[in-house]
């Protein structure tokens, strides 16, 4: 049964998006030549937080709530996760405990009536249809009966939890908003709209792609008898979670991919971090497992490499 505020939100949110995008930006022209090409288009200062926003955010939700708290496939300091936590925010996907909470449901009964996003309903369903109705009642009681401790321990999760309204209002749309108006001049308007509501808009779909796309289109290379695909146009969009047939084979690897670093930020985020001694402990499934997993259940479309 649908939850009747949902759908027109749903609607007007994407409806601000196509608004965002007609904004022009302070000082930025456009100039045409003759045979109506593209000559000059200088690239303005509002969009550097567009893109640090959404990478920003994009973490907050790829290394944050999912690899971190969804997965326990790294381990991260205090400073680290405080990070994540923000980003996490910015994105406002739901706060870190509910948002692992649906994501540990999702693995457990993947493709099930339990399933929060179940991809067997359709391609609509699993990208934001989800959103518009109520829970079924097994992804509730499936829910309920999760262990769930590590995340109630955790101080910066539940602290978030508490001021999750507070904090996306403030770092979701406030501070995009502010930031290029006073450091640069830009109109609010223009702050709201670019870094606020279309980088905002353009995130949440990357993220809904990895519960839709890549459950539907890509090639299964680890695990035939699973639908979620290796599908390089959403790992791109969403900076690395694409390789999904990887991902729900070995859910524990802290990359969600065999190959390192290409066309995955988070990894190579996560990776930076270690480097600096923010993070450790990072599980990695050996190449002989991954080997002996493709000869055993892959569809034989590529080789490991």
């Amino acid at each position: 049964m649908a939850a009747p505020i949902n759908i027109p939100l749903w609607a007007a949110w994407h409806h601000s998006r196509i608004l965002s995008a007609n904004q022009k930006p302070h000082g930025c022209r456009i100039t045409f030549c003759e045979t109506k090409q593209l000559q000059d288009f200088p690239l303005h200062p509002s969009f550097f937080p567009a893109v640090a926003c959404y990478v920003f955010s994009a973490l907050g939700v790829t290394a944050g709530a999912h690899r971190l708290w969804s997965h326990r496939s790294y381990k991260a300091s205090f400073p680290l996760r405080v990070f994540l936590a923000f980003g996490n925010s910015m994105a406002f996907q739901n706060d870190i405990y509910e948002w692992s909470r649906d994501h540990r449901v999702h693995h457990k009964y993947s493709e099930t009536n339990a399933d929060p996003h179940n991809a067997k309903r359709g391609f609509f369903f699993s990208h934001v249809g989800w959103l518009m109705v109520r829970k079924h009642p097994e992804v509730i009681e499936k829910g309920q009966k999760l262990e769930l401790g590590d995340l109630k321990a955790d101080e910066v999760v539940m602290f978030q939890r508490r001021h999750y309204k507070l904090s996306v209002v403030i770092i979701c749309f406030l501070v995009p908003t502010l930031v290029p108006w006073y450091f640069w001049g830009e109109s609010l308007l223009v702050g709201y709209f670019v870094p606020g509501l279309l980088r905002y808009t353009m995130v949440l779909n990357a993220t809904w792609l990895v519960n839709s796309a890549a459950h539907m289109w890509g090639n299964r290379p680890y695990d035939k008898t699973i639908n979620p695909r290796q599908n390089q146009w959403v790992a791109l969009c969403a900076i690395g979670e694409g390789f999904h047939n990887y991902h729900h084979t070995f859910p524990f690897d802290y990359s969600t991919s065999e190959f390192g670093c290409r066309i995955n930020l988070t990894t190579a985020f996560i990776d930076l971090m270690c480097f600096l001694g923010l993070a450790k402990d990072c599980k990695k499934v050996s190449k002989e497992m991954i080997i002996a997993r493709i000869q055993r259940t892959g569809d034989s479309s590529c080789k490991s490499g």
